[in-house]
C-alpha cells in the first residue's frame, strides 16, 4: 500500500488582479505622499510613528502600564486625525473630485487665455512691485471661490491692465483686500480671504501673504502677492509660497506652471508670451492714477 501523501504547493503565482492591486496601492500611497509633502503634517506621521514603535516595544517587553497609556494615546489621535489632517484631507478629495489626479490636456483656445491672463497679471505685477504698491489676487482654479467673491464688491469686468493697477490704488476702497480672477475676467475685488495659521513662526509676513497662503490651503487657487514694504513679488499655492519673483520671465513661468498644475492639465502645445511693451505706459497711467492732482 502506498502511504505517500502529496502536499499541496500554495500557487504563489502573481495573477493580473495582483498587478493591478499593487500598481493601484502603490499609486495611493505616492499621491498620499506628494499631498502631503512640505506640509506640516510630515512631523505629526512622525510623532504617530514614534508612538507606534514605542507601544511594539512597550508589548515585547510586557510594559503593561506603559502599554495602556500609549493604547489610549493611539486611540485618542486617531479620533482627532481627520481634524488635524483637514485641509490636506480637502484637497486630495477635491482632486479626485475633479480628476485632478490625471493630466489632461488642454484645448487650444484655453492656453490661449491662459496665457493672455498670466501675460497681463505679470506686467500688472511688475509695474506695483515698482511702485512699492501692495496688492493681493486670487487665480480661480478647478474650485470654486464664489463664497469668498461675495464678500467682496462684485465687478464681472474682463481683465486689463488698466483696471487691475486702478484697483490697488493707495487709499482706495478695494485696495486692501483681494481680487479675484477668473480666466480673462475679474469677479470681484475687495474680498476677504482666510488667514493662514501655519505661519505664526514667520513673523515677517504681513497679512496679505498669511491670506494668500490661508486661501491656498483651503482650495486650488493660485494667488499673487506684491508686497507694500519692499515691492517683493510671491506666488501662493498648496499651502507654499514661492518668492522672490521679481524677474519677468520667472514670475511668467512660475505662473503659468501653478495654473497649469491647480487645473489638472497639461499644455498641448507651447506658446511663448510676450510682453513688456506696455510696461512703460501702463506706468505712466498708473502714476495719473495714483496722483490725479499732478
Amino acid at each position: 500500500m502506498n502511504w505517500n501523501f502529496a502536499i499541496p504547493r500554495p500557487d504563489v503565482g502573481l495573477g493580473v488582479s495582483d498587478l493591478v492591486d499593487i500598481v493601484a496601492t502603490a499609486l495611493l500611497v505616492y499621491y498620499l505622499l506628494v499631498l502631503i509633502r512640505g506640509t506640516r503634517a510630515v512631523p505629526i506621521i512622525l510623532g504617530i510613528a514614534v508612538l507606534l514603535g514605542l507601544f511594539a516595544l512597550a508589548n515585547t517587553f510586557h510594559l503593561l502600564v506603559l502599554a495602556t497609556i500609549l493604547q489610549f494615546a493611539l486611540l485618542g489621535t486617531a479620533v482627532t486625525l481627520p481634524i488635524v489632517f483637514q485641509p490636506e484631507l480637502r484637497r486630495f478629495l477635491e482632486q479626485i473630485g475633479r480628476g485632478g489626479l490625471i493630466a489632461r490636456p488642454e484645448a487650444i483656445d484655453d492656453v490661449q487665455q491662459l496665457e493672455d491672463a498670466i501675460a497681463t497679471l505679470a506686467q500688472a505685477a511688475i509695474i506695483l512691485s515698482r511702485q512699492r504698491t501692495g496688492a493681493l489676487i486670487a487665480i480661480e482654479g478647478a474650485t470654486g471661490l464664489r463664497e469668498f467673491v461675495e464678500s467682496g464688491t462684485r465687478l464681472d469686468a474682463r481683465l486689463s491692465l488698466e483696471l487691475l493697477l486702478s484697483l490697488f490704488v493707495p487709499k482706495s476702497p478695494l485696495h486692501d483686500g483681494a481680487a479675484i480672477v477668473k480666466g480673462n475676467q475679474i469677479e470681484a475685488a475687495g474680498c476677504f480671504l482666510p488667514l493662514s495659521e501655519n505661519v505664526v513662526t514667520e513673523s515677517h509676513l504681513g497679512t496679505r501673504h498669511r491670506a494668500a497662503i490661508g486661501l491656498s490651503e483651503q482650495t486650488d487657487a493660485v494667488v499673487l502677492v506684491i508686497s507694500e514694504q519692499t515691492g517683493a513679488i510671491s506666488v501662493a499655492r498648496t499651502g507654499k509660497l514661492s518668492r522672490e519673483l521679481d524677474d519677468e520671465g520667472r514670475l511668467r513661468s512660475v505662473l503659468l506652471a501653478c495654473c497649469r498644475a491647480s487645473r489638472g492639465r497639461r499644455p498641448q502645445r507651447p506658446r511663448r508670451i510676450l510682453f513688456g511693451r506696455r510696461i512703460a505706459k501702463a506706468e505712466r497711467k498708473a502714476g495719473e492714477l495714483a496722483n490725479p492732482s499732478a
